[in-house]
């Protein structure tokens, strides 16, 4: 994040209009969404250590391209690096391999923290380095971390972090294919016991709020009536929510409680928060709701990853991982264009209502599943 303010810098902006910023945005999510399971299948078969290397080089090469653009094809150029750029997926990998099942929700969590960290920390100095030093100084401070972060990859990071067990592989194990990217493997591992429920949880359950915070910057200047500046206070505020709730209250709850019924908790949360969307008048009801907010998207995410990894064998966590990240850029590529009409026709009450509806049918589901599951062992 530290290098992001070029992006914005006069050399470029010049020359980039509106919306060729959102095709080179497109672009961007495009390519992430597209190659996020070839680089955990990566991950798979050459090992962790080989796929964040691989992951650091290329922000090298892409922090160097930026440095040098000033036109549109060369901003477009510096994105073609980021095909390899998953350093937080990278890092999920190590520790789903490195984590007990008991012990995988938590470590996920505080991982976030430390994502969600340095996006407020990195952003807030790129923006001072910026303005004190020149626009550029960022991006290469960024290019020389990147490198760093390879060296310390290379230095402490195992070949290999999955557990090898001595056990015979399943016989759908012997049969995998051994190609990094092919559909048919990513039906295989939807197919596996209890997997597809689950995906559809986690892509249905964040996808109306998704859709309000992609639309939440034309929301904070129209609805609120807030500057940039403001709204930027805003958004750092829900950030520090975010760091609060997955550092702290997470491990917490997952020591406590089973991922079952945490996922239960999260679609009651989401019924409640949007009640609080459509009745949402001002900025101090949208501090309020955000704390529901938060949690719902933190809490969810990080379980139905968890599950996701667990129901799975160990060799595909990487390419479990790999699917679950593909939820968020594929919220951001549809996400625009629906967010756009149902703020413009409906206002901010219909992804509350869009929100109660899908939150309520998915509660229905996970209790009579869980009611069908304990009728079962009951028998």
């Amino acid at each position: 994040m530290i290098g992001f303010p070029v992006l914005g810098s006069p050399r470029t902006s010049q020359r980039v209009t509106s919306r060729g910023r959102s095709w080179v945005t497109r672009y961007g999510v495009f390519i992430f969404n597209n190659v996020l399971l070839l680089s955990r299948r990566f991950s798979d078969q050459y090992g962790t250590r080989a796929a964040l290397t691989l992951s650091f080089l290329s922000a090298s090469f892409y922090y160097l391209i930026l440095v040098f653009t000033t036109n549109i094809p060369l901003l477009f150029l510096s994105r073609l690096p980021s095909v390899f750029m998953h350093g937080l997926p990278g890092a999920q990998m190590v520790v789903t391999d490195l984590t007990t099942d008991q012990e995988r929700a938590g470590a996920l969590g505080k991982l976030g923290l430390c994502f969600g960290l340095g996006i407020i920390i990195g952003s807030s100095l790129g923006g001072f380095l910026a303005t004190k030093f020149g626009l550029y100084t960022p991006t290469l401070i960024a290019l020389a971390a990147s490198l760093i972060s390879c060296v310390v990859v290379m230095i402490y990071i195992p070949a290999q972090t999955k557990i090898k067990l001595d056990e015979p592989a399943p016989e759908h194990e012997n049969r995998r294919s051994s190609s990094m990217f092919n559909i048919k493997e990513i039906t295989r591992l939807l197919n596996f016991p209890g997997v597809m429920p689950i995906f559809t949880i986690k892509v249905l359950a964040g996808f109306p709020i998704g859709l309000f915070m992609l639309m939440f910057p034309i929301i904070s200047v129209d609805f609120f009536g807030l500057n940039a500046a403001t709204a930027g206070y805003l958004m750092s505020y829900f950030g520090i929510l975010q760091l609060v709730v997955q550092g702290f209250m997470l491990g917490q709850l997952t020591r406590r409680y089973s991922d079952d019924t945490l996922l239960l908790l999260c679609m009651v949360v989401s019924v409640a928060l949007g009640l609080g969307l459509v009745l949402m008048t001002n900025v101090l009801h949208f501090c309020i709701i955000a704390l529901p907010m938060v949690f719902t998207l933190c809490i969810s995410g990080v379980i139905t990853d968890s599950i996701l990894t667990k129901a799975v064998p160990s060799a595909d966590t990487g390419a479990m991982l790999g699917i679950c990240a593909s939820v968020q850029p594929l919220t951001r590529t549809l996400g625009p264009t629906i967010g756009g009409y149902l703020y413009k026709h409906y206002g901010i009450p219909s992804f509350g209502l869009l929100n109660i509806i899908v939150s309520l049918l998915l509660l229905f589901y996970l209790v009579n599943s869980r009611t069908t599951r304990q009728a079962q062992k009951s028998k």
